[in-house]
């Protein structure tokens, strides 16, 4: 029944006379508190004529109640109609009183279905009183609250006592168990729905449908959850389980919406929204929020998706993800070779050429990488490895790209200035690699190679001009060496302003590159066997001009910048090979020099003894042997002699 109508609430019309002979047989058997339930349904009724002070004034009589009384069917419609909760307990005596009455079988079948059928629809009443303050009980005051729980907690144990003495008469209809408790679930229930699904506000920052959706649902969801925490558990009965209840209503829709959205085709941003929902948001920021995780633990929720769900978006999520950043990297170099082809100049940082490339290639793969472990560490693992294998694919692009650069645009009048902008880039992405690849020796290559043909051009103007100076070396048989160095120095002197827009780290490699230059160039001279002292003499002289040349050298390089103490010995040792007589000393020497410079060959040795004059050939032989038993590289080194070729 929908509502307790008067028309059930009108007590039946009596004779005037006593009682029926069989009603008065059951008032004689019956306890006290049965006659009191017959005059609920009598009590109240007015004499012919005579209407009520109540009804003259048209609302409820209200007087004093005995304490030995309970109210009339029709006073407790009113107190429910006006929502005293009170009147639950007077109503469950009546029934309960009801039903012992059925048991006796006093009173007639149809007397009971009539009087039953007015106690349901009190309950009816009750049920709606009770279950709307439920609906919404944070808008409720909290002793009402407290009121409407409670008459829920009793009507629970009245369905339980009833489940437990089985089967009632069978004259009444069962009404119990009644399961009020499920019928406020299924209200939390509703209303997770209707709050997760109210309009999103509108987003004034152009956000998604999808997005103001996961926004709205998740924001919802936490604050509503934190309010059943904070204000409705102290007053709800703990077996009821509310936050479990509001908890798991609130999952469920927001999973069936999450699931009915990944049904759809999605946009790349919302494929990464509803992961990043999914797998970090909800779990971590909301159910394990610190005002929430202690209290749902023991609350299985699962996932918002199912697993296989779950994996199809991840691989979409990474296509999408790899295929954006390899398109944007391309984009970016080919932006970029452009401006070098247009001639346009480099942007000035700090006082060096510098290109935006870099950072731009830098960032890409890093917000990549972001969005993925955003989402789970597991995919961030995933991406890497993806994105790895497309900076590779970016690097030997843009060594092509700036070999291609080299080679056509040498005229413009920035060339220069652009060819150090890209080497000063390799410090960036050298960083950037070494940082997040361990194995990245063939990532480091590429940049490597950009950065030597880089090296290469800028010094090849130098390299051009000194060449004559070296020359005359051989052509002067050393008899001007130290003017000669001297010119040499000057000239490499002037021309380095050229390179201050190197940034520093790369100034010193370049300056490094001009120091092996000097030493490599003076050894070919030394090499070209056009040189022959038969004296000892000459030789101690000849190592001396050597001796002081590598001195000035080693000076003029290190106080330039160059970081290469490696090739410190270089001409020294040979000075000294020159100027040795005993083999056995010179054996000695060149068994050191080998560890030090292990492209030192016998052909090199050989071009250096031939300075000696006065060593038979034997004495050459036995010395070259040495390189024999040399113990050879140990490991990486730098190339110097293997730049070297003699005759």
């Amino acid at each position: 029944m929908s509502e307790a109508s008067s028309e059930y609430l009108v007590p039946p019309q009596e004779s005037k006379g006593a009682p029926e002979r069989g009603e008065q047989e059951a008032l004689k058997k019956k306890p006290k508190g049965l006659a009191n339930m017959f005059s609920i349904f009598t009590k109240g009724r007015k004499k012919k004529g005579q209407p009520s002070a109540a009804k003259a004034e048209g609302k409820p009589e209200s007087r004093p109640r005995s304490r030995d009384l309970l109210p009339t069917v029709e006073e407790l419609k009113v107190d429910l109609e006006l929502g005293r909760l009170e009147a639950a307990a007077p109503l469950l005596l009546l029934e309960r009183e009801l039903a012992a009455l059925a048991a006796t079988g006093g009173v007639s079948e149809e007397d009971l279905v009539r009087r039953q059928s007015k106690v349901e629809a009190l309950y009816v009443l009750l049920r709606d009183q009770v279950l709307g303050l439920l609906r919404r009980p944070l808008e409720a005051a909290p002793e009402r609250l407290r009121q409407a729980l409670a008459v829920l907690a009793e009507q629970e144990r009245e369905d339980r006592r009833v489940e437990a003495a089985g089967p009632g008469p069978s004259a009444l209809a069962p009404t119990r168990p009644r399961r009020w408790l499920q019928l406020w679930r299924r209200g939390v229930a509703q209303e997770a729905q209707e709050r997760l699904e109210r309009p999103p506000a509108a987003d004034a920052e152009g956000r998604s449908e999808a997005e103001r959706a996961f926004l709205h649902m998740g924001r919802t969801l936490k604050e509503d959850l934190e309010a059943v925490v904070e204000r409705l558990k102290p007053l709800f009965p703990a077996e009821f389980g509310v936050v479990a209840a509001y908890a798991e209503s609130y999952h469920q829709h927001f999973a069936a919406q999450l699931t009915a959205m990944a049904q759809f085709e999605l946009l790349e941003r919302d494929t990464y929204l509803l992961l990043v929902w999914v797998q970090n948001l909800y779990p971590n920021d909301i159910i394990n929020s610190p005002k929430l995780a202690g209290q749902l633990q023991g609350v299985e929720l699962g996932s918002l998706l199912p697993p296989r769900q779950i994996r199809l978006l991840e691989a979409t999520f990474l296509s999408n993800e790899v295929t954006s950043a390899k398109e944007l990297m391309a984009r970016a170099l080919n932006l970029e070779s452009r401006h070098w082809a247009q001639d346009v100049a480099p942007q000035q940082l700090d006082g060096h050429c510098h290109s935006e490339l870099a950072i731009d290639i830098i960032q890409i793969i890093s917000q990549s990488q972001a969005k993925a472990e955003s989402i789970t560490d597991d995919l961030g693992t995933q991406i890497k490895r993806l994105l790895r294998v497309e900076l590779a694919a970016f690097l030997r692009s843009y060594q092509r790209a700036f070999d291609e650069f080299l080679e056509r645009c040498r005229q413009l009048t920035h060339y220069r200035a652009n060819v150090m902008a890209n080497i000063n880039s390799c410090w960036s992405l050298r960083t950037f690699v070494e940082q997040n690849w361990q194995t990245s020796q063939d990532l480091l290559g590429h940049l490597h190679e950009l950065k030597g043909h880089g090296f290469d051009t800028l010094l090849q103007s130098l390299v051009d001009s000194l060449q004559p100076l070296f020359k005359r070396f051989s052509h002067s048989r050393w008899a001007a060496a130290e003017q000669t160095m001297e010119n040499i120095v000057h000239r490499v002197e002037n021309a380095l302003p050229e390179f201050l827009g190197l940034r520093d780290c790369f100034r010193e490699e370049l300056m490094e590159l001009v120091h092996r230059h000097l030493v490599k160039e003076y050894i070919v001279q030394l090499s070209k066997r056009r040189l022959v002292l038969k004296t000892a003499e000459q030789q101690r002289q000849l190592a001396g001009q050597v001796l002081a040349n590598a001195n000035f050298i080693q000076r003029f390089c290190t106080e330039s910048g160059s970081p290469a103490a490696w090739l410190h010995q270089a001409l020294p040792t040979l000075a000294e090979v020159i100027r040795l007589q005993d083999p056995n000393a010179i054996k000695m020497e060149v068994a050191t020099y080998a560890t030090l410079y292990p492209d030192f060959s016998k052909g090199h040795l050989s071009a250096i003894l031939a300075i000696k004059g006065n060593l038979s050939n034997s004495e050459v032989k036995s010395i070259r042997s040495i390189l024999d038993v040399s113990a050879g590289a140990q490991g990486p080194f730098k190339s110097l002699f293997s730049l070297i070729n003699v005759g």
